[in-house]
């Protein structure tokens, strides 16, 4: 059996549904919306994602001398 993807419409509103569509076209401003969000989230998190507080003098217990 193949997996299906998207909503079911018995289970959904038509609101919901149209929602959903509009969030996986290519075409629709909720699309590129999420899409350029996306990729701010990547470029902020590769700045910070060595960032582990013992740059700026933090100590966390284990090695104070």
């Amino acid at each position: 059996m193949t997996k299906k993807r998207g909503v079911s419409g018995k289970t959904h509103t038509r609101q919901q549904l149209n929602d959903y569509a509009n969030q996986h076209n290519p075409n629709n401003k909720a699309y590129r919306a999420i899409h350029q969000n996306r990729l701010e989230q990547r470029r902020h998190s590769k700045n910070e994602r060595y960032n582990l507080g013992i740059l700026d003098g933090e100590s966390f217990g284990w090695c104070d001398d």
